[in-house]
Order: C-alpha cells, then structure tokens, then sequence
C-alpha cells in the first residue's frame, strides 16, 4: 500500500526517515467467509451468496486470533466474501480488541444499517473501509445487484453518524477509471477520512477480467488526479488520506513528479523515506489467512499455499523461511527479472505486484506487466533490448459496457 497523502507531507513538512529495526510483523488481512451478497467482477475470493464448507470454526478462528495477538501483528483487517455474513465476525473483532490489536472491516456496506453501525463503534473498530466501484448504476453493474450503490452509501453514512473512522475503496478498471474524481467528490462530500485506489490485480475474477485493466496513459491520468488531490490536502489541511495499492510503481511516479516541482534536496529527502517503506510488501509486512485457515503471502496469491493455521500456528508458519516463495518476497532485493530486474527504482517499488507477473508468465519475477513507466523514467537505456509484457485475455469475447448492465 502506497500512503501517497503521507509522502506527500514529507515535501510539505519533512520528517527524519525512520527505518525499520527488529523482526517484521505483518499486517494479517483474514478472510473469515466467502459468502457474500454481491458479485463483483474484480472478487479475488470468487465470493457468492451460499454456504461454503470447511471454513474454519469459531473456536479455532479465537485460537488464531490469539496466537496472532501473541506474536504482536501491528494490525488485523477483516475480510471475505462479505464478513458480516458471518455470524460470529463481529465476535472476533469483540475478541481482537480485547488483546489491543488496531482492528479493520473491509466490507462492502450494504449491509452496515444503523444497528449495526452502532454495533461497530461499540465494538471499536479502528477503521472500516466500504467498497464502491462507480457512482450509481456503474456501481450496480460492477456488483452485480441493483440498489447496491444507495445501500453501500447509507452504510457509509450510518457509520459516520456514530463516530466510525470510515473510508471508500476503489477498484479501477478501464470501465469505471472515468468516474474517480467523481468518487473523490463523493469523499470530500460525505466527509470520509480515507480514499484508497486499488489498481487491479490477476486474481479470482480479476484474473478472468484482466483484459479489463487500465491502459497505462488512464493509470497516468488518475494518478495526476491523486496526486493534485493529495498536494490540495497537504496545502490546505482537507481531511483526507489518500492511498494506493496493488501497484507500487504509483511510488515512482509520485517521486518523478516531486523531482518535477521540486528542489533537489527536498526529493532525495523524499527518495529516502521510501527507500526506508521498500515499496511491495507481499510476503514481509502483508499476510493472509484465507477462510480454511490457509496461510498465502497475500490475498492475491490464493493458488499458492504457505500452510494451514489448522497444522501449526500462523507465528510458526511466518517464522519459517524454508518455503522458496516466502523467501524470495522477503529477498531484498528480490530476484527481479526482465525490466524490473534493472530499474533504477526497485528499492522504492520493491519489484511490484509479483502476482501479476506469475499469472501472465508462470515466473513470479518477471517484470509486472502494469508498470506504467517507460523505459526511460525507469533509467533503461534505449539498448536494452527488453521487451515489455502484455496483458493477454484469457477468454475470447467482447467487453462488457456498463451502460448494458442489466439487458
């Protein structure tokens, strides 16, 4: 996760890099279900409204989650499917607060009425992120239900009215990228604390959809538009945190952009300070525990298996560096191949979204094919004679146009 609002303060108000000392705990994202009310096109879980079997028990998710309070994870976020269509979820986070872990829903809101707003801020939830993919109807469409978009906004707003820090979640495609600054707006309006742009990812439906994803020049232009938004917020002091994620090159962008608009000092300042983050996380500072207690480097990497809570503890299976995948991510750097191997600004991406590059190539360290940046802003030179990946579709057809949702 890119902290944009964050790095931006560090041109406004510079801070000393702190860099990281002692062991890496992870951020544990848990997907507690896979049920879910909605279908998202983008769903990394291939979530659908029934039961699923084998998910793991309410006892055994109060072992879990002792043992990740134990081992002193900075930070657990709640997940799915929708997790609120699990009945002991709001249990778990009752037990998470109880050992003084920052806790998170990542919800999609339609669910999230006052009384359960209520429960929430009760309960002490430190953040709740509601997803939305489009104002209106193209949210309807992108969640394959009608109404979702007025449901997951009364959510938002049934939040704030009981003092819930609460943000949106975007997931961009090349079908809804015309409607962030639209979201933006929405964001300032409702008087939410938090943007994050999620670029797409190869997984679950995302996978199937990949043909879906931005062109590089709309990523560009949404990232101008983060950015614009970030440097009002930081000139003005409005309330609101924009990140990023799924595509640590927006890193790189941003410091191509300070170097633009900026002293020299102020940018090696800034360099530094995400030299000291290291861009992609997968694997070191981000874990998941997917719904049969199977522990993956991300919530991306579903396909690969690190081991299962329901064998040994997840501290256990964290500490354990004899998985070749685990070890790789935490490389520094990593085994970078192709134009990510020679960039001039893999300590401040980390080599990206790894997971992308598996789905297109079976490599996990080959370039990742939505880098953005050209072989110039990267610092190749033009002999290089490295070819850039393309997204190819996985099935024949067209693409679907959100203005035929519902025909």
């Amino acid at each position: 996760m890119f902290r944009l609002s964050h790095y931006m303060q560090q041109l406004v108000n510079p801070t000393p890099v702190r860099h990281r000392s002692g062991p890496v705990r992870p951020v544990v994202i848990w997907n507690l279900t896979r049920r879910c009310n909605l279908k998202c096109r983008h769903c990394y879980a291939v979530a659908a409204d029934h039961h699923f079997p084998g998910e793991l028990t309410t006892e055994e998710a109060f072992a879990v989650l002792d043992d990740l309070a134990a081992y002193r994870i900075p930070a657990l976020i709640l997940s799915g499917g929708e997790p609120l269509s699990r009945s002991d979820t709001l249990s778990i986070a009752r037990r998470s607060k109880s050992h003084g872990l920052y806790t998170a829903l990542s919800t999609n809101g339609t669910t999230v009425t006052h009384s359960v707003a209520r429960e929430l801020a009760e309960i002490g939830f430190d953040y709740v992120g509601i997803s939305l993919d489009g104002i209106g109807s193209t949210n309807d469409w992108f969640r394959g239900q009608n109404g979702a978009f007025d449901a997951a906004l009364a959510g938002v707003r049934a939040c704030k009215a009981r003092g819930v820090k609460v943000g949106l979640r975007f997931t961009m495609t090349g079908d809804n990228a015309r409607q962030l600054p639209d979201l933006l707006k929405l964001a300032a309006a409702e008087g939410v604390e938090k943007f994050y742009l999620s670029h797409l990812v190869y997984a679950g439906r995302g996978n199937k959809h990949r043909c879906d994803d931005t062109n590089w020049s709309t990523t560009r232009t949404a990232m101008d538009g983060l950015i614009e938004r970030a440097w009002q917020s930081a000139n003005t002091g409005l309330p609101l945190d924009i990140v990023t994620g799924n595509n640590d090159a927006d890193a790189v962008y941003f410091l191509q952009w300070a170097s633009a608009n900026f002293a020299s000092e102020q940018v090696a300042h800034l360099r530094r300070h995400l030299e000291a983050w290291g861009g992609n996380s997968s694997g070191l500072g981000v874990a998941n525990i997917d719904t049969q207690g199977v522990v993956h480097p991300d919530t991306y990497w579903s396909d690969y298996a690190i081991d299962s809570v329901r064998n040994r503890p997840f501290s256990a299976i964290w500490e354990d560096l004899g998985d070749p995948m685990l070890a790789g991510l935490r490389a520094r750097p990593r085994p970078l191949k192709g134009r990510c191997g020679i960039c001039a600004f893999k300590s401040v991406c980390g080599g990206n979204t790894r997971i992308r590059a598996l789905q297109l190539t079976g490599d996990p360290w080959q370039a990742d094919p939505a880098c953005y940046l050209s072989d110039t802003e990267i610092g190749l030179g033009a002999d290089q004679g490295i070819e850039r990946l393309q997204v190819i579709e996985p099935f024949r057809g067209k693409r679907h146009d959100p203005a035929h949702r519902f025909h």
